[in-house]
């Protein structure tokens, strides 16, 4: 059975087309979509994504706006500094980038976005209108999955779908969207996560398994089904004394010995990785094409 590769690039690449588009339809009626991160601190990784993020609106043609505060920054000017975004007009979404420091109370933070403007979905007003199947911002990587599942021509409705991990920013809303009523959805759902009995018996029965765990190579082939779709969330850096680097990226995926059982399967790097910041594009447009008509 040959195994198709899901690319994150090409599936990435067809929405931002149709992003493009939308955003020409708005800048001619008079809206700029306009994105704004908010980053606390120097944790390496959060700036490159918060760097890649600012890139990807430049070539979009949005207006974006990165806002770098010291990581002695106190909960108090953090939140002096949401309420500014929240009342900017030019300002369409936001999202804080996560993690903060400890002194800052993450959940504070991110119940003091405007939910109109909350890009990352993280908001608990758009987490309830996602679990009851309502519009508003779906969570960037959940939402990426989807995508790539709808749009490689993969059937969702009535098939069983395993995710493995529960955390609040993949397992919890994967399952929510997966189990709504609709396409890319209709699926049986179960969550496993690391209290779960027997593990390896449950991911064998996933027609489409969804693998977000954060530890390198966790699922081997004997965890997984003949034929199943496996898409791998997972971003892991491990040494490898023969790369240049000195290590290299690596999902939660065995890929190279799972590949040859599945019918399809994300690679990592190239996989999921790029729908992330593409759905939070796509997040950033809605909102600007929500504040447009309610002009």
């Amino acid at each position: 059975m040959a195994c198709r590769i899901i690319s994150g690039p090409e599936v990435s690449g067809e929405i931002y087309a149709e992003l493009r588009e939308r955003i020409e339809k708005l800048k001619s009626e008079g809206t700029t979509p306009g994105l704004a991160v908010i980053l606390v601190g120097d944790d390496p990784a959060s700036q490159v994504y918060v760097r890649n993020k600012g890139r990807k609106c430049e070539e979009l043609g949005m207006h974006s706006e990165t806002i770098v505060l010291p990581k002695e920054t106190t909960e108090e000017e953090l939140l002096a500094r949401i309420d500014a975004l929240n009342k900017d007009p030019s300002i369409h979404g936001f999202l804080v980038q996560l993690p903060l420091p400890k002194h800052i109370d993450e959940d504070k933070v991110i119940e003091a976005i405007d939910p109109s403007k909350d890009v990352d979905g993280f908001h608990p007003v758009n987490v309830g209108r996602m679990l009851i199947g309502k519009p508003g911002f779906l969570p960037a990587t959940p939402a990426g999955v989807q995508q790539m599942l709808v749009r490689s021509g993969v059937e969702t409705a009535g098939k069983h779908v395993v995710i493995v991990g529960r955390s609040n920013i993949v397992g919890k809303p994967m399952a929510a969207l997966m189990v709504q009523r609709g396409f890319g959805a209709d699926s049986t759902v179960t969550v496993v996560h690391s209290k779960t009995r027997d593990l390896p018996s449950i991911t064998r029965q996933a027609d489409i398994l969804i693998v977000a765990i954060g530890k390198p190579r966790f699922v081997t082939a004997d965890m997984v089904k003949e034929g199943a779709v496996v898409i791998d969330v997972g971003t892991n850096r491990i040494d490898d004394p023969t790369h240049p680097k000195g290590s290299r990226l690596v999902g939660d995926v065995d890929f190279d010995n799972v590949k040859d059982k599945v019918s399809a399967i994300t690679p990592v790097p190239g996989g999921v990785g790029p729908m992330t910041i593409c759905m939070l594009m796509a997040n950033a447009v809605k909102a600007a094409e929500d504040a447009a008509k309610s002009r």
